[in-house]
């Protein structure tokens, strides 16, 4: 099969497309900037009420998958640089109707993703300062910090890079701080609160093996950010080396820091502290502090948590931004969204949209958005990554096709153990965007 050409691939001076302003280390704290925030701070105390001690196994299971689809990413980036991500891989080497798919599913899972950061930052904020604030205190300030961001973003990437090294930063040194005063603890404790490994939390009736491979399906999602870097393809300098430097470095930076701060909660207050009580607006890792940490530790981690879900929030709205520019370059969105700012070399019209639909559903306040959905989406996404990098030509091939076939079944087998109901919902929005898809090419056609 011929690949076709992506729609983005224009010269770095035509008009129409994005600046390449990213280094290596930029485009890689782009990525932490996606991957630490709910996933360190929220997800590791789902999993671990899920599966108990085995989350440890878990993460190291879902970091092997991601790994193979952070490889399978990173080579189709470097030959196809340009906005949109897997959506324009799936156009390139697959089929338009696959492409189409992952960037309806994209937009929709982490719109909604994007908002519950936004509340989140806000709920931990509210915490923080002591503030009792009614419900619509919580969801104005969460949507303060939509627009906030939105408006950061339009000043274009590198001020946004800018802001969120800072960002990342603040959210690294904190969770730096709670796993070196939490070592000390830990080994005290030796291995008796890792023991027994594999142990069912709670009697619903499954086994300890199936509740370690669903924590594995919901972990793999914590790791997924670095497709952000993918996503922004077209606006890294050295694409063929830059970018699968960086989204090496950033997988590795947080497959590393996510098994030391589990590991480092476990041992010191056991997998069921790892969860602070559900609406509680504390992030659960500060609750773990309280036990063992100084009294300002669970302080620097709530402050660790809110720098966290505005990395979260940032890095979405750039993400989210980029796949509605290519989607828009392919006609699958409105094409008046494909105007690029020259001065700012930013997608003004698409990043204002993204911000519209975020701060709508911030708007309707509600935090607790299914987890389960985004594994779901994200499996999709990476099983149509890895079908993409099979089909590279053997001159693009960077890494050994193996790999790529090693994360598209890890995907597949994964989706296995999301909530079958999460999955007939999933497919039901999927099977939407494909009906709006056509009755949108059917109105553009020429009579």
């Amino acid at each position: 099969m011929t690949p076709r050409t992506p729609a983005g691939m224009t010269a770095d001076t035509q008009p129409g497309a994005l600046r390449r302003d990213l280094g290596v280390f930029a485009a890689a704290m782009m990525g932490l900037g996606s991957i630490v925030g709910t996933g360190v701070f929220v997800s590791i105390g789902i999993a671990a009420g899920i599966a108990g001690p085995s989350v440890l196994p878990a993460l190291v299971l879902a970091g092997a998958v991601a790994a193979c689809n952070a490889l399978s990413s990173a080579q189709l980036a470097a030959n196809c640089p340009t906005s949109g991500g897997t959506y324009e891989y799936g156009y390139v080497y697959l089929r338009p109707w696959l492409g189409f798919a992952t960037g309806w599913m994209f937009l929709c899972a982490k719109s909604a993703s994007a908002a519950t950061a936004a509340l989140g930052f806000s709920a931990y904020s509210l915490d923080l300062s002591g503030v009792a604030a009614p419900a619509w205190g919580r969801i104005a300030l969460g949507c303060a910090a939509v627009v906030a961001l939105t408006m950061l973003v339009l000043g274009g990437v590198r001020r946004s890079g800018a802001a969120n090294v800072l960002i990342v930063t603040t959210t690294l040194v904190s969770l730096a701080l709670f796993v070196l005063l939490g070592v000390p603890s830990a080994v005290a404790n030796g291995t008796e609160r890792f023991l027994p490994l594999f142990e069912s939390p709670i009697g619903d009736g499954r086994s300890a093996m199936v509740r370690f491979l669903e924590a594995a399906a919901l972990m793999f999602v914590a790791y997924t950010g670095y497709g952000r870097i993918a996503t922004m393809g077209e606006e890294v300098r050295n694409p063929r080396t830059s970018i699968p430097r960086a989204i090496v470095l950033a997988l590795g930076a947080a497959m590393a820091l996510y098994i030391a701060v589990a590991a480092v909660g476990i041992g010191a207050a056991g997998a069921g502290a790892l969860s602070a009580p559900e609406g509680s607006g504390e992030a659960p890792l500060a609750a773990v502090a309280r036990q063992f940490g100084p009294e300002w530790l669970p302080v620097a981690l709530a402050v660790g948590a809110m720098t966290a879900m505005l990395g979260v929030l940032l890095n979405l709205v750039l993400g989210l931004s980029r796949v509605a520019l290519a989607m828009a370059r392919r006609g699958d969105l409105p094409r008046a969204l494909a105007h690029v700012d020259s001065r700012r070399a930013s997608p003004s019209r698409a990043v204002l949209l993204v911000g519209f639909i975020v701060l709508a559903i911030a708007a309707m306040g509600s935090i607790r958005l299914a987890w389960s959905f985004s594994a779901f989406t994200v499996l999709v996404y990476y099983a149509v990554t890895n079908l993409a990098a099979i089909r590279l030509p053997p001159p693009q091939r960077l890494y050994h096709p193996a790999i790529a076939w090693a994360g598209l079944l890890g995907c597949l087998s994964l989706a296995f153990f999301i909530e079958w109901r999460i999955c007939a919902a999933g497919l039901g929005v999927l099977g939407a965007g494909l009906v709006a898809r056509a009755l949108l090419r059917s109105a553009l056609r020429p009579a």
